[in-house]
């Protein structure tokens, strides 16, 4: 197979990141029935043979934790412990995975024929799979992949029997299972399958837990789920949750195992499959229910074409190093092991701070596309152009294209500048430097024509026309196009991990009062601190961060840094402002939910009314043309302006009975909305467009 080879210029070195090889390359030439069948010897920790499905619920329903719980409950309950133990062996029947060599061969099989159809490459580092391999035999492995898309778990599974490696066990949410026929084909490839929460059910976290916990105790298989806990629907990570994470580093804490290995995985798709349906679910469309005649309807997608993926297996993380000076284990030696406990400050703190890294991590693996870099510059001149109408009705439809175009020419002279900017700041960017700029462009262009036109030397956004017998309202008009604004929003955000630190700097620089380093910096924190739900910002990194966005703009040649002085240089305007351009959807769609908050919610307003009411708030801001950015109509964006708001207690969550409302302390959020830079027109001035 051919390999090829990303590169870092962010190190002066030039240091060659790992060969990545082509697996369909192979798969294209030769025989996939006799791949499917192929000799599969796996490599499994400390040559233990696999253990049937059989006796791993044995060990769980048998194991000391499980049964101590089971006491507790019948004690609290009055409910016989013979009872409860057959609802755990239930709740371990509708959970656990039953492995099967012959579905996995059959998945192999039909897997090779539709990835075939959708990609032209699945790109995998070899030296990546090594690591894994050496891991694997070694210590208790957890695979963490990011999660943009359901084909995840799927390229998983196919990589690792590719490679002759251990199939992983997969944490799937119940959804899943409600799928006819699929549901047990997924249970035995690997598949648990567990419930979206849990709430106070003791008996069902037990089992899960042991389940789990009992897999890596024993080494039976790696261990697969996803940190951030669901698809991202925006393509940009979303915050960790912390319950898996903590069930797999607790046999280390506990002195159960030596040591487990965490590895991060990166899958970086060049188009999605899911791209409409994700913008659609922002903006409120309910996501289809999982169902096999939905997995047949979607066949249509094998007719198009996805480009390329790439998948980058991070280095083993050991949680034995993670944890030295962190977390004492002696505390576990102070009750018996089987007792479950409530983790401790300083493990909870280390579980956060490990989950953190991981995704960080994951992130600066991804290998980017031409593409993110266009549909960055397109997104822009999209929004320049409404400006140019600013605060101004929605232009007309059938000129709405005049409004953001650019020249191919210009596209790609821009394409190529921020080239540099990103690989000066280190990204992970696979752009075919041995073909012309204009050649590299116009092949992005085409993979995905469904979001961007090309006539006569000229680019533009496709804005969605609203289907449906008679004419459409401003309304529908509006979420048309804002399905398309979203689409290409989702691959901007794959980009923004790279700008994100120099783009909070950027902005703290035209925010704050001076050029005087700490009240740049106490910006920075300030707008650091309110952003910390909607991107990765490991906790108490602030001054870290500060310095590496000052380094990576000193680098691009973009500012000048002093002991007590923060200066843009002459030549840096354009990078600043691109990077401002950047992060300003996000600051000004925090400042419509605060504005919203402080000048139209009820007293009563439900945390369940919250997305609607705000949505319908913005609709028509965006409507009367006081509000250009339509990603503020995402309802991820919102949700997460909530929790920011609820963190830094500007908001509280009031239980009455079956719902939650929402007490705003107006005072603190008019605060809030100011120092965010107070950009939106005033409530009269909305009034009187309205």
């Amino acid at each position: 197979m051919a390999s090829k080879s990303l590169y870092s210029p962010g190190d002066p070195m030039l240091k060659k990141r790992d060969d990545f090889e082509d697996m369909l390359e192979e798969r294209r030439i030769s025989s996939d029935l006799k791949y499917a069948f192929k000799c599969y010897t796996p490599v499994l920790y400390k040559g233990l043979p696999p253990c049937k499905t059989t006796m791993l619920k044995g060990m769980v329903l048998q194991s000391d934790q499980l049964h101590y719980v089971i006491g507790q409950i019948s004690k609290e309950s009055g409910e016989a412990a013979a009872t409860i133990q057959e609802e755990a062996s239930a709740i371990l029947e509708e959970m656990a995975h039953r492995l099967q060599l012959s579905t996995v061969r059959f998945f192999a099989f039909a897997l090779t024929k539709a990835f075939k159809t959708l990609f032209r490459s699945i790109c995998v580092n070899e030296e990546g799979i090594q690591r894994l391999q050496q891991a694997i035999q070694e210590h208790p492995v957890v695979l963490l992949p990011s999660h943009r898309s359901y084909m995840d778990f799927l390229l998983m599974s196919y990589i690792l029997y590719t490679y002759d490696l251990a199939l992983p066990v997969i944490a799937a949410g119940m959804d899943f299972m409600g799928m006819k026929f699929v549901g047990e084909m997924l249970r035995m490839s690997g598949a648990f399958f567990i419930r979206r929460s849990f709430g106070g059910d003791k008996l069902y976290w037990a089992v899960f837990s042991e389940y789990v916990k009992t897999m890596l105790r024993n080494g039976m298989a790696p261990v697969e789920f996803f940190l951030e806990g669901t698809r991202s629907r925006t393509c940009k990570s979303l915050t960790p949750k912390l319950g898996l994470l903590n069930i797999v580093m607790e046999p280390f804490l506990k002195g159960e195992v030596f040591d487990v290995s965490l590895v991060p995985v990166s899958i970086s798709y060049e188009r999605i499959l899911e791209e409409a349906l994700y913008a659609r679910e922002l903006l409120g469309v309910p996501k289809p229910k999982e169902s096999t005649s939905g997995l047949f309807k979607a066949r249509k997608v094998l007719s198009e074409d996805y480009g390329s993926i790439h998948v980058y297996f991070g280095q083993p993380v050991s949680v034995r190093s993670l944890a030295q000076g962190r977390v004492s284990r002696s505390q576990f030696n102070l009750q018996p092991r089987h007792i479950p406990r409530k983790p401790s400050e300083d493990t909870q703190s280390l579980v956060n701070d490990v989950a953190y890294r991981l995704v960080r991590t994951q992130e600066e693996n991804m290998v980017l596309k031409p593409w993110v870099l266009l549909a960055s510059l397109l997104l822009r001149a999209y929004y320049r152009g409404l400006g140019r109408t600013a605060l101004g009705p929605e232009p007309d439809h059938d000129h709405d294209h005049d409004h953001h175009v650019m020249t191919l020419e210009e596209l790609t002279e821009q394409a190529v500048w921020l080239r540099g900017l990103v690989r000066d700041f280190g990204a992970f960017l696979h752009w075919p430097d041995d073909k012309p700029p204009l050649e590299v462009v116009g092949a992005s262009l085409s993979l995905h024509q469904g979001l961007v036109r090309v006539s006569e030397g000229r680019v533009w956004l496709v804005l969605e026309e609203p289907g449906g017998p008679g004419p459409a309202t401003p309304e529908e008009r509006l979420l048309g196009r804002a399905v398309a604004v979203l689409s290409c929003a989702s691959y901007r955000n794959q980009v923004l991990h790279v700008f994100l630190r120099p783009a909070l700097l950027a902005t703290a620089i035209h925010t704050a009062s001076s050029g005087k380093k700490d009240e740049v910096f106490n910006t920075f924190s300030f707008l650091r601190n309110m952003l910390a739900n909607e991107f990765i910002l490991c906790p108490g990194a602030a001054v870290q961060d500060f310095e590496e966005a000052c380094q990576q703009l000193v680098k691009s040649g973009a500012l000048q840094v002093s002991q007590q002085q923060v200066k843009a240089t002459d030549g840096g305007q354009p990078t600043l402002a691109f990077l401002m351009a950047m992060l300003d959807p996000f600051l000004q769609g925090y400042q419509v939910v605060c504005r919203y908050l402080c000048e139209e919610a009820s007293e009563g307003l439900t945390e369940k009314q919250f997305v609607p009411a705000v949505r319908n708030f913005t609709v028509k801001l965006l409507l009367a043309g006081n509000l250009r950015y339509y990603e503020v109509l995402s309802s991820d964006l919102q949700k997460n302006a909530l929790a920011a708001l609820l963190r830094l207690g500007a908001v509280r969550r009031v239980n009455g009975g079956e719902q939650v409302t929402l007490k705003v302390d107006k005072m603190v959020v008019n605060s809030l909305d100011d120092t965010l830079g107070g950009k939106l027109p005033t409530q009269k001035s909305v009034l009187a467009r309205l």
